[in-house]
């Protein structure tokens, strides 16, 4: 019976295993995601994997055979309790795959809307870590937050992925 199986990889690995599975003639789901990488004063979007060292590979291991699978490289083992591989619920996969996007990336899940009056934090640029009010969404870019500067109440302009809220 194919069934979907959670394989364990190489650390940063995930990519090179996936190829080695399929080259292998299996059917390999490495569920991908866009997200913010600063380095360097520098911010840009890169896909990384949803599950760091994780992919799901569909097989008839009665078929196939463990070892196909845990001896490509890049794979470090098939996730198992006790010696039996443990199977991974097709409705599992299908509700990743269904939060896709058109380009095959995984869509996160967005916050709520910020509420004005809400206490927010500034996560990166020069008022990192800045705490203040949501006020307004300028556009659908940026927002108005009011900090305390220097003793005065500053209406401050800034990216609205730069801004989380204070817990």
């Amino acid at each position: 019976m194919t069934r979907w199986y959670a394989v364990y990889t190489q650390a940063r690995m995930e990519k090179w295993a996936r190829a080695n599975l399929w080259e292998r003639g299996l059917e390999v789901y490495l569920p991908l995601y866009r997200k913010q990488r600063r380095h360097a004063r520098r911010t840009d979007i890169v896909t990384a994997p949803l599950f760091p060292r994780y992919l799901f590979v569909q097989a008839d291991l009665s078929r196939v055979g463990r070892n196909i699978i845990a001896a490509a490289p890049g794979v470090n083992q098939l996730v198992s309790f006790g010696r039996q591989p443990t199977a991974v619920a097709d409705a599992i996969i299908a509700e990743i795959r269904q939060r896709e996007d058109d380009g095959g990336y995984v869509r996160m899940c967005e916050q709520a809307p910020l509420r004005p009056g809400e206490r927010v934090r500034v996560q990166s640029g020069p008022l990192n870590d800045v705490v203040g009010l949501f006020q307004q969404m300028a556009d659908e870019r940026r927002v108005v937050i009011l900090l305390d500067l220097m003793g005065r109440s500053v209406r401050v302009k800034a990216p609205v992925d730069a801004v989380v809220r204070d817990t």
